[in-house]
């Protein structure tokens, strides 16, 4: 098996599971991100259960050689699976197998094998679900008569990402809301005396936002692009009320120019873990 050179710009990856393939997406981009000349072309196989459908994958590999990762509970298509691997000579790993050998040598005993057990219908993916309807519901400033039932809400002018924040929270099981705040718009009324939420202010520098909203106009063939929105100044004044507005209250405020989504979201994870933490230590 030959290494793949510096000037080659992608290669195959082959990823096999016999649930929806979610966990290997997930660590396969993940190591692909450290790599950041070389593209992966995806080859995804859910749900692969049987030998007649591993063997179509194999055909496939066969075809275009690459990275084979895998998470498989049946012994015998895993088996298959290897051997072939070992025959065409391409690198296979099991992405689930370290973790779950460390376990065992920490738990001791042995585990269950359960084909998509992350997927299991259990309490925490019913709180998702329901997380995800909350949020939806409350998005953008609907729905605020209730925010008392949020676990966490945003506040923060046009363009700071609130929306894609609030949805990837909700994944993980937290009912969020999101306000904006808007020039000359009151918030609503008790967002100031909420107790249970965790209310968090984000911002942005204003070129960043300025140049967000001006690509935004564009692309929905607006007009007129001197307006407040997009004024350098206006844009400025918005962001020093919310930091204002913030302080006053003692909520934390996140700086999200240079931050993913991904990033402000396990950010406030944190916060909100921690907050959780000093509520049950001081009960």
């Amino acid at each position: 098996m030959n290494p793949k050179t510096h000037s080659e710009s992608y290669f195959h990856l082959h990823l096999v599971s016999d649930a929806t393939g979610e966990t290997l997406i997930n660590v396969g981009r993940a190591a692909c991100a450290q790599y950041a000349n070389v593209l992966p072309i995806e080859h995804v196989y859910p749900l692969i259960r049987s030998m007649k459908q591993l063997d179509r994958v194999l055909s496939e590999v066969e075809s275009n050689p690459g990275i084979v990762l895998y998470t498989l509970v049946d012994k015998e298509i895993r088996e298959r699976l290897k051997e072939r691997c070992r025959e065409l000579g391409v690198p296979y790993m099991s992405v689930l197998a370290p973790v779950v050998q460390l376990f065992q040598s920490y738990l001791g005993g042995s585990p269950t094998p359960r084909i998509g057990g992350q997927h299991s219908l259990d309490a925490n993916y019913f709180k998702r679900i329901d997380a995800l309807n909350y949020t939806v519901m409350h998005d953008d400033g609907h729905m605020t008569e209730d925010l008392e039932s949020a676990d966490v809400v945003l506040l923060g002018v046009s363009r700071t990402s609130k929306t894609p924040t609030s949805i990837y929270l909700a994944n993980r099981g937290i009912k969020t809301a999101n306000i904006p705040l808007v020039p000359n718009v009151p918030l609503p009324p008790g967002v100031e005396k909420l107790k249970k939420p965790l209310v968090v202010g984000l911002v942005a520098s204003p070129e960043r936002i300025v140049e967000i909203r001006q690509n935004r106009l564009l692309g929905l063939n607006a007009a007129d692009l001197g307006t407040s929105y997009t004024d350098r100044e206006a844009v400025n004044e918005e962001i020093t009320f919310s930091r204002r507005l913030c302080a006053r209250n003692g909520w934390p405020l996140i700086d999200v120019t240079r931050r993913s989504v991904e990033e402000t979201a396990a950010t406030i994870y944190a916060l909100h873990s921690e907050r959780r933490r000093r509520a049950i230590a001081e009960t």
